[in-house]
């Protein structure tokens, strides 16, 4: 890859770095430190990716960064305008604030994805108090941070959508026509007594569709406390939609040149159908998207989560070679992108269905790490626990990656397992309700009326038992194959799942 701007070229194959056509005297960090940023122009690179990409994930420490920062600022010198070509992005990292010459084509590689770009706007403030404009520039810078760790969709900085317009629709149009935003984030908080109400709303910034709106009111205990909880839910929130946003246009788009990224976009939106033809389709088009493009973690992620799912769902024809497919395909993520959550989601969703409940504890673990904020990881956590032989460790995490993310389609499979989680730490009657929570997503998910009649016959209603084992009866469909590693893990679950489907068929 070459890169050109202003005077300068970074050659990236040679790592090398020249200025007008003379060599510059850049050392192997600074050029891992340019490259880092000049692939993504314009916006946040956060710190923990950029040491990761100068020291290969060693231990060192932030001021170690901040000096190569300071010595290539000085390498560059200005770009002319007055401005240098590296600005700090506070509390998140740096970016490159200059332009790339030439095509993209030529800068980045042919084919390369383009992937969907968000603003996020500067959220208003309405307070009966003075002087608490801090308070919604916190929440959207809170909101800014949580959204870079999301490697899937890049984020420009609220300092380029506020230079745009002077309303938030202004902003995102015009963000839109100048720096090619898909999607716009903004908001307003209100402040009253001892109430926060947030209203947040993701708009198309290309059509001006309201994709996803939202309205949490929290008690003011602690400002930060509160700033950090908004930020965690708005950002969960939103991806959801972002996704089935991104996946719906990679099917219904143009064809001609698709590349790897196009295929796995293509392959979520059949994911998330959760059926067997649309597993299946899926699994292919992340196939060919690995065999496309190699060097693309997402595909091998995805890869993994489908073989999982499909084993999960009882829609594989051979559940030993699709485990070790997943298994593989989640390994080869993580190798490509350490610090991508979504790597270490797969590998701990397909451990859960073909290898160690354990380590599946462990990669979860991993991955809400990397990022506080991912539902998956706190559901698949839950999972791990669960399959671990720990139903009342698993009920935390459960219950928070779903108030995190109450939109994702995958829910009802969730929603039954926090419904065992209960039941088997002999809290029926929440088992109960969870169990409705997974009808309500999903009316005739056999599942879930396998569960009811457990946790019916649980309290000791053998005559609702059985009314929710006739209704399970009449709707038909595979049974509770992704809680198979549940009972063969730990035998005094299997145990006590047979007593009481015999309880409810006395």
């Amino acid at each position: 890859m070459r890169f050109s701007f202003g005077p300068f070229v970074l050659d990236t194959m040679r790592g090398t770095l020249t200025r007008d056509g003379c060599l510059v005297p850049a050392n192997h960090k600074g050029v891992a430190l340019l490259t880092a940023l000049l692939r993504t122009p314009g916006e946040a690179v956060g710190k923990t990716e950029l040491m990761d990409a100068a020291w290969l994930g060693a231990a060192v420490e932030e001021s170690n960064l901040s000096v190569q920062i300071a010595a290539l600022r000085k390498l560059l010198g200005g770009r002319g305008d007055g401005g240098e070509w590296i600005a700090t992005v506070p509390r998140v990292g740096y970016r490159f604030a200059g332009s790339l010459s030439g095509s993209n084509g030529s800068c980045l590689g042919s084919g390369q994805e383009v992937r969907p770009l968000i603003a996020v706007l500067p959220f208003g403030i309405a307070s009966d108090e003075m002087g608490k404009e801090y308070l919604a520039h916190g929440i959207t810078d809170d909101i800014i941070t949580a959204l870079v760790r999301y490697r899937w969709f890049r984020v420009v900085l609220r300092g380029l959508a506020l230079s745009q317009g002077e309303g938030p629709m202004d902003s995102a149009s015009a963000a839109t026509n100048s720096s090619g935003v898909h999607y716009a984030l903004h908001g307003n908080v209100r402040l009253a007594t001892q109430r926060l109400r947030i209203s947040a709303h993701l708009v198309d910034a290309q059509t001006g569709e309201h994709l996803w709106a939202e309205r949490y009111d929290l008690a003011m205990a602690d400002v930060f406390a509160i700033q950090d909880e908004i930020a965690e839910r708005v950002v969960a929130a939103i991806e959801p939609e972002l996704l089935k946003s991104e996946s719906l246009l990679a099917v219904t788009r143009h064809s001609g040149n698709v590349t790897a990224w196009d295929l796995v976009r293509q392959g979520m939106w059949h994911f998330h159908k959760v059926t067997r033809e649309g597993h299946r389709a899926a699994r292919e088009l992340f196939r060919d998207a690995c065999n496309i493009d190699p060097e693309l973690p997402e595909a091998y992620s995805w890869l993994g989560r489908v073989s999982a799912g499909l084993i999960a769902y009882g829609w594989t024809d051979d559940a030993s070679a699709d485990g070790r497919e997943g298994v593989a395909a989640a390994t080869r993520a993580i190798v490509l992108d350490p610090r991508d959550p979504y790597s270490h989601y797969a590998f701990a969703i397909a451990h859960c269905y073909a290898g160690s409940a354990n380590t599946a504890v462990l990669a979860a673990q991993s991955a809400i790490g990397i990022n506080p904020s991912f539902a998956l990881g706190h559901l698949v956590l839950g999972m791990a626990l669960l399959f671990d032989g720990d139903a009342r460790r698993a009920i935390a995490p459960l219950e928070h990656g779903l108030t995190l993310n109450p939109n994702d389609p995958q829910n009802v499979a969730w929603y039954v397992l926090l419904a065992y989680a209960q039941l088997l730490a002999n809290d029926p009657c929440r088992a109960l309700d969870s169990g409705n929570r997974a009808l309500a997503v999903r009316p005739h998910f056999r599942p879930a009326f396998e569960v009811q009649v457990y946790s019916a016959a649980a309290l000791g209603c053998l005559d609702e038992a059985k009314r929710w084992l006739a209704r399970m009866h009449e709707v038909g469909g595979p049974g509770s194959y992704f809680v198979v590693p549940l009972r063969t893990n730990n035998p005094r679950y299997d145990v006590r799942i047979t007593e009481l489907t015999k309880k409810a068929v006395l």
